[in-house]
């Protein structure tokens, strides 16, 4: 029987190969950056051939490093970036555009425009459990059909398909015989009836999009067809969005369980269970996860710069070589720095939602240093956490705990002021990248090498706790005050 998992993880800065055992223990991994498209001010882009090489390089370094023959392999897990907007044509599968990112606010017009019918952000809201924003996937195919000529016409004739990463790469691997998505990512299209299960054709007709481009919608446990691009058949068995994976991959299948990722954005998921919770603090509803036709709901919060910020700071600013590097350095700041950053560089997400706002720095004196402003930096994305938190806790959520992931949580000063900030305990897991992870729980659910979700449980375990320090509390408390005055500030600069 085949005794191994790899799990395909599609980020937005770089694309992941990660192999597992049959426990799904961590056994070995490939990765591989991209580059990120600033066409335009608030414009994010990435090249869908160039993300479609770096899976296909990963993969098949991951298997000959690891002297792998495609029956070692009972399947492959893909998890991806959610939102991101791919249109291809159909005969030849390329790409008809660039991919348009989650973190891209060209619509944000569009998405004023909507708002402004009447009744129609509650109606979308009941519908999909989202907030009409640029973030999500329709209103980015809304304008490319608009936009790229021909587009329109070929979309109607059925000769485009559409899809999310995750989608795109299935049609690639399977070489066109596999146009599908899984619930998760259908839910963050704006497009699916989370409730219903089902493409909205009042939603299509509003946007005006062809339903005949879209994927049909399966559970993330699915046989989603095979690849021969590795020498030999290889079944693609389990598929979720980077989020909802790293809710798996950190085994929160109980209601009130929560976790955040600090990947490139940071959010918040809270397991919801049977119930579509509806959030009156601009929260997101959403599917975390369906499995045998059974669907449970999160709710979610979505900051859109987190790790993107620390690479501001290395690649932008030039402050450091690497990421690692800031655990030193905010050590030297100074303890009464009144630096404060709003790291709004693509707009700020819940629960603000100001698509307009753009980044800002405050408090800045002739002593100022790279460590003051290191460490604002990373406060302000433990500020945010702290906005999701209030908001779920207005809600109707309790926590107790959380557990954190994502490669800013490595370190510990970091992970130290998140649980300062918050007043909660922080578990950080042994493995931090829990959506590669939760991908293979799902691959491995599907091909029988594991019996359900129960018996993952086991294989969750603590790495470290951050506990709140109580004389740090009170200060962060006041200071958090002050960074809700400066973001007031920023949406109102531009």
């Amino acid at each position: 029987m085949p005794k191994k998992i790899i799990s395909i993880d599609q980020g937005t800065t770089s694309t992941r190969a990660v192999l597992f055992d049959k426990k799904c223990k961590f056994i070995n991994f490939e990765q591989m950056e991209h580059k990120q498209h600033f066409p335009a001010d608030g414009w994010v882009e990435h090249n869908p051939e160039e993300i479609w090489k770096s899976v296909v390089k990963v993969t098949d370094k991951l298997i000959k490093k690891n002297s792998l023959k495609p029956s070692d392999i009972a399947a492959i897990g893909i998890t991806n970036q959610r939102e991101t907007t791919i249109l291809w044509d159909r005969k030849t599968g390329k790409p008809i555009y660039p991919a348009i990112v989650w973190q891209d606010r060209r619509t944000s017009e569009f998405c004023d425009v909507l708002k402004k019918e009447k009744g129609l952000e509650e109606e979308i809201q009941e519908k999909t459990g989202l907030l009409i924003d640029p973030y999500f996937s329709a209103t980015k195919l809304a304008w490319i059909l608009d936009n790229v000529d021909g587009a329109r016409k070929k979309a109607e004739k059925g000769e485009l398909a559409f899809g999310t990463i995750d989608s795109f790469l299935i049609w690639r691997l399977t070489e066109g015989k596999c146009h599908k998505t899984d619930a998760t990512n259908a839910s963050r299209t704006m497009l699916f009836d989370i409730k219903s299960y089902c493409w909205d054709s009042d939603l299509l007709r509003l946007l005006n999009i062809p339903e005949q481009i879209l994927p049909e919608v399966c559970d993330c446990t699915h046989d989603y067809g095979e690849t021969s691009l590795f020498g030999g058949k290889l079944k693609i068995g389990g598929i979720a969005g980077d989020q909802q994976a790293a809710l798996v991959g950190q085994c929160c299948f109980n209601p009130g369980e929560a976790k955040s990722t600090f990947g490139t954005g940071c959010f918040l998921l809270l397991n919801t269970g049977s119930e579509k919770l509806s959030s009156t603090n601009k929260l997101l509803s959403t599917i975390a996860y369906r499995i045998n036709g059974k669907t449970t709901y999160g709710l979610e919060g979505s900051i859109f710069v987190a790790g993107s910020a620390v690479q501001w700071l290395r690649d932008g600013l030039k402050l450091f070589k690497t990421a690692r590097d800031t655990e030193e350095i905010v050590k030297v700041r100074h303890s009464d720095s009144k630096v404060l950053v709003v790291p709004a560089f693509t707009g700020l997400g819940a629960p603000h939602w100001d698509p307009s706002a753009r980044g800002s720095v405050f408090g800045l004196t002739r002593d100022t240093n790279i460590a003051d402003l290191t460490a604002a930096t990373l406060e302000s994305i433990a500020f945010q956490t702290k906005d999701l938190i209030g908001a779920m806790k207005n809600d109707g959520a309790s926590f107790s705990e959380l557990r954190v992931d994502g490669g800013m949580v490595a370190n510990n000063w970091f992970s130290q002021q998140l649980s300062n900030v918050l007043g909660l305990t922080v578990l950080r897991p042994r493995v931090i990248e829990t959506t590669a992870l939760g991908a293979a729980y799902l691959a491995s659910l599907n091909s029988g090498l594991c019996p359900d979700l129960d018996s993952l449980k086991s294989n969750w375990s603590c790495d470290k706790t951050f506990e709140p320090e109580e004389k740090k509390v009170a200060l962060l408390n006041t200071k958090y005050e002050t960074w809700l005055s400066a973001v007031d500030r920023t949406k109102g600069l531009f």
